[in-house]
């Protein structure tokens, strides 16, 4: 298929390279321009804009880092929506707000170009490895249609509900993941002050209930004080904002993923913010009185 992506980041950059080396005729774009050329390098095309990058596509894939960035990507000056043919398919993989995305999808309908939203999770190991879960939202037909491209990016693709539901999806997978790092943290901390070896102590407790993704892959992090990038810090915060915009607005209560985000919002201030997310271990490890 011809595919254009946009967002050249630590998701998307090795995610266009798996669509190339499935065969796929891609097109990137990056607003920071020298982030295109390892996959030019590889043998994708460049385009000057977003419109640019959309001419011609079948499928135009976004992933950047927030709401207003998609707006302006889609539906701005030199925006997708001006070079995307109808019948095309635009898919928002960036993590969003849900109404932002039933907006955009709204003013792409008009011109008879189809939108879906598919946030995804797994790290930047599961976007070098294609084995992303894709949470999409849209019109199963739509779905169907870029099911091909979404198998080679991700093995747990799901369709969720209409347009919005992958971005709500979404913002549930961050809740969990912040009650789980948290919790995975505290566990660490009472192992290491206790003299334990956590290593084994995760091998014991990771073959049973407490096993975890985050366990599996992010306890080392933990143990060593140390958060090399898997996924930003400052990013899932703002993953967290959205989340709790849409429990306010529902009326739902999230204690846990409520205080996380406030300990997120303190390690950016304090320059933590492009670390591993599980660098709310940090928190956990100072109150503890744990040293490096």
């Amino acid at each position: 298929m011809n595919v254009a992506f946009i967002g050249m980041g630590t998701m998307g950059a090795p995610m266009a390279l798996n669509l190339l080396k499935a065969g796929h005729q891609v097109t990137v774009h990056n607003r920071t321009r020298e982030r295109e050329e390892a996959v030019a390098a590889a043998g994708a095309k460049r385009a000057a804009s977003p419109k640019d990058a959309a001419t011609g596509a079948e499928i135009i894939i976004t992933c950047v880092s927030d709401s207003p960035d998609v707006e302006a990507v889609i539906l701005g000056e030199e925006g997708v929506i001006l070079g995307a043919q109808a019948g095309a398919i635009v898919v928002d993989m960036s993590t969003i707000s849900p109404a932002v995305t039933r907006r955009i999808a709204a003013a792409l309908a008009e011109r008879g170009i189809h939108c879906l939203d598919a946030p995804i999770s797994g790290g930047s190991e599961g976007a070098k490895n294609g084995t992303l879960s894709i949470m999409v939202g849209g019109e199963a037909a739509v779905v169907e249609r870029a099911m091909p491209v979404f198998q080679v990016m991700g093995k747990t693709i799901t369709h969720v509900g209409p347009i919005g539901s992958g971005q709500l999806t979404k913002a549930i997978n961050q809740i969990i993941i912040s009650g789980t790092y948290w919790g995975i943290a505290e566990g660490i901390a009472l192992g290491l002050k206790a003299g334990m070896d956590m290593e084994k102590v995760v091998q014991a407790v990771g073959g049973g209930a407490a096993g975890s993704w985050g366990l599996t892959n992010r306890s080392g992090n933990m143990i060593q004080n140390s958060y090399p990038l898997g996924f930003r810090v400052r990013l899932h915060q703002k993953d967290l904002n959205i989340a709790l915009d849409a429990a306010r607005e529902l009326g739902v209560t999230l204690p846990i993923a409520a205080y996380v985000e406030q300990i997120e919002n303190g390690l950016i201030a304090r320059g933590f913010g492009d670390e591993d997310v599980s660098a709310i271990a940090r928190s956990v490890r100072e109150q503890s009185g744990l040293s490096d």
